[in-house]
Order: structure tokens, then C-alpha cells, then sequence
């Protein structure tokens, strides 16, 4: 990546368990498609209602040359992401594949 990656955790505490896990997606997102020019990630929980657990939304941003990719995962559409991990392998997940369809198109 051209530009440092950027994590943010909005209404939560950072983690560094978390941006240890943001960092090595990352470098796997790198080494598929070298042309990446900056990679930004927002971890943030989606509400507040401990009854029902954590949700977490995971945003990520790529820009690459001529487009910018933009993934998120927010648990209205998939409730297994209580858990933070299933969140961000599903986030990177769909940003891999919007990917690939970049490095096809190109």
C-alpha cells in the first residue's frame, strides 16, 4: 500500500488483539492486488442493546487507481455477527471479491 493503513474503532475501546487481525487481512488484500493505494478500516459496535449481545459494523475502504471499494458488514443483514471476528472475516471477505472483480476488470 502506497498510504499507511488506517484502523479506527469508533464507540469502543481499541483493541489490539482486533488490529492485529485488521493488519494481517490487510497484508492479504495487499499481496493479491499490489496496486492498492490505501486501505482504510472502521470497527464500531451497531447498537447498544445488550440483551441481544454486540453487534459489530466493520467498514472498509479501498482505493485503488481510477475506483475506490467499499465493504461493510452491518449485522441487520447477517445477525452472526455478534461475534468481531465472524464480522471482520466477512467484511474482508467481500472486500477480496470486490477486489478481484477490479483486478478482472482491469
Amino acid at each position: 500500500m502506497q498510504v499507511p493503513l488506517q484502523i479506527s474503532f469508533r464507540h469502543m475501546e481499541s483493541s489490539d488483539e482486533i488490529e492485529a487481525i485488521v493488519r494481517q487481512k490487510a497484508a492479504l488484500l495487499d499481496k493479491f492486488a499490489d496496486h492498492i493505494m490505501g486501505c482504510r478500516v472502521v470497527v464500531e459496535p451497531a447498537s447498544q442493546h445488550h440483551e441481544r449481545g454486540n453487534l459489530y459494523e466493520v467498514h472498509i475502504d479501498l482505493t485503488v487507481p481510477d475506483e475506490e471499494i467499499a465493504a461493510t458488514r452491518e449485522p441487520s443483514q447477517h445477525t452472526q455477527d455478534r461475534d468481531i471476528h465472524v464480522a471482520l472475516r466477512e467484511a474482508f471477505d467481500s472486500a477480496r471479491r470486490q477486489l478481484e472483480d477490479y483486478v478482472r476488470r482491469r
